[in-house]
């Protein structure tokens, strides 16, 4: 096992990322764990308009570039394609222990940084034709529907999102939303519903994708009539809500009903030096600017918190 680590950081998304930040300008003995390549959701959203700093809007993938390239500046260490299996307590009762398939690692202090996924709606043929007209990312796989009618499901900023970045492919993108009106913002409500490619299925839920080795349809209740229609589409997006990715801990801190970790205000989880940062934390916006802002909150208590344990704080120092 090599030396203790000052901190780990679990995630290399946005609130990964600036934690990182932050933990290498301060000279911390820090590791960066992720399991794919670094940036996150972001690194697959098409443009993200509401990121300060940004007039008219940046591309994801490379506001997530820019900021791994800041953290690589700095000389954090980040190991992509290692994700953290397991965090529990070492037996000296302070250090924790990260399980990784590489091995294992000892730290002083960890943040949670690793966000959420599409969660599965789990009705007859969407497991069975994923990746044959099933998708849960439109910018992944939208190159694919040239021409095609697809449908997106969902009412959010995702949902919604997803089915204007579809517009630049697909002939005729279906909203299947459950209500009468869409959560999303207004303003991207505004442009769904004036977009001559986009119509929205008002009070709509889905009850089964159906085709044979890819999708052929989709199948809707109609929650006014309760009777059932068949949508001839190509591809299907779900957007229903995410799972937290909080496996790693979830014998060691408390979890919400929902499966998202606990923090109090400094974004201390119930565990002694754990912290949690972003999408994966109860109470997060799941925005990107606020990943940003709880990533830097996470690190700096954690470091003041590993400073106070070891006796190295500034205020303790002598003269």
């Amino acid at each position: 096992m090599e030396e203790t680590l000052e901190l780990a950081i679990i995630g290399g998304g946005p609130a990964g990322l600036a934690a990182g930040i932050y933990a290498a300008r301060a000279r911390q003995r820090v590791i960066l764990f992720e399991e794919n390549l670094t940036g996150g959701a972001p690194a697959l959203t098409g443009t993200i308009e509401n990121y300060p700093g940004f007039p008219g809007g940046v591309a994801g993938a490379e506001l997530v570039e820019r900021m791994r390239e800041q953290a690589a500046s700095f000389g954090l260490e980040i190991r992509t394609f290692e994700p953290v299996e397991n965090v529990r307590r070492a037996p000296d009762g302070k250090r924790l222990v990260l399980r990784t398939e590489k091995g294992e690692y000892e730290a002083w202090a960890a943040v949670l940084a690793t966000g959420m996924r599409p969660a599965r709606l789990g009705i007859p043929g969407e497991e069975e034709l994923l990746g044959r007209g099933v998708s849960y990312c439109a910018t992944c796989d939208g190159a694919f529907f040239r021409d095609k009618e697809v449908a997106v499901v969902g009412g959010g900023n995702s949902a919604v999102e997803e089915a204007l970045f579809l517009t630049r492919f697909a002939s005729r993108v279906y909203i299947v939303h459950r209500r009468d009106r869409l959560r999303a913002d207004r303003i991207l409500q505004e442009r769904a519903l004036a977009h001559p490619r986009v119509e929205v299925l008002w009070r709509r839920v889905p009850v089964e994708v159906r085709g044979e080795g890819k999708v052929s349809s989709l199948l809707l209740k109609n929650l006014d009539g309760d009777t059932l229609e068949e949508k001839e589409v190509q591809g299907v997006f779900f957007y229903v809500g995410n799972v937290p990715n909080s496996a790693p801990v979830r014998e060691l801190v408390e979890l919400d009903d929902a499966g998202f970790v606990v923090t109090d205000e400094r974004l201390r989880s119930s565990a002694e030096g754990v912290y949690a940062a972003g999408d994966v934390r109860a109470g997060s916006v799941k925005q990107v600017a606020a990943a940003v802002g709880e990533g830097v909150a996470a690190q700096m208590h954690a470091q003041r918190y590993v400073e106070e344990l070891l006796g190295t704080a500034y205020d303790q120092a002598g003269p």
